[in-house]
């Protein structure tokens, strides 16, 4: 409602429509065509990347703005990739919002220092494979190299080999430094 009310106070915005999902913001886009969307990462059903990315391959002119709480190296990263515009987190001061409203109508993007400093960083670490991905989520959820070996139908000794290298690309020495490492980066959520 805040935001809502903070677009409509300006005389050169309109809220156009509001969806509580990806895929009703969808279909709210095919009829409104916003040049401007803003959008959370967090929705049930379809989530806001994979939103964004529908929208853009569908309406490359409108653009997208992602504004949320959650604010993980991940996030911004999955979010920029799928192309979102700009990154905001809630709690940003209402004229930085409307300014980067404003920036990203005009084509430019615009994201804060702090998080164009953090999407640098992670631009710079190594990918994890999907295999190293899997082990990982099975890590965090306390399973033992067995049990890694069991669930992937893989051996031990492979889900040790896998272990090694997501130990290596995170920078960690043992598994319950990957596990805070790979919450803190938001590469597994914690159910």
């Amino acid at each position: 409602m805040g935001l809502v009310a903070l677009v409509e106070s300006q005389p050169d915005m309109k809220v156009v429509a509001e969806a509580g999902d990806g895929e009703t913001a969808l279909g709210l886009c095919r009829e409104k065509k916003p040049d401007v969307v803003l959008m959370d990462l967090r929705m049930p059903g379809q989530g806001g990347v994979e939103t964004i990315l529908a929208l853009v391959k569908e309406y490359p002119n409108t653009r997208a703005i992602v504004i949320t709480t959650f604010d993980s190296d991940e996030d911004i990263f999955r979010a920029i990739q799928a192309g979102a515009k700009s990154y905001l987190l809630k709690g940003t001061a209402r004229e930085k919002i409307l300014a980067t409203i404003r920036e990203v109508h005009h084509g430019t993007h615009k994201l804060p220092s702090n998080v164009a400093s953090r999407l640098k960083e992670r631009a710079s670490r190594p990918e994890l494979t999907e295999r190293e991905t899997e082990v990982l989520k099975l890590l965090v959820r306390g399973r033992s190299n067995k049990e890694i070996g069991v669930d992937m139908n893989i051996s031990e000794s492979t889900a040790r080999f896998h272990l090694k290298a997501v130990f290596q690309k995170l920078n960690v020495l043992d598994r319950t430094q990957a596990v805070i490492e790979a919450v803190r980066l938001g590469l597994v959520q914690v159910e």
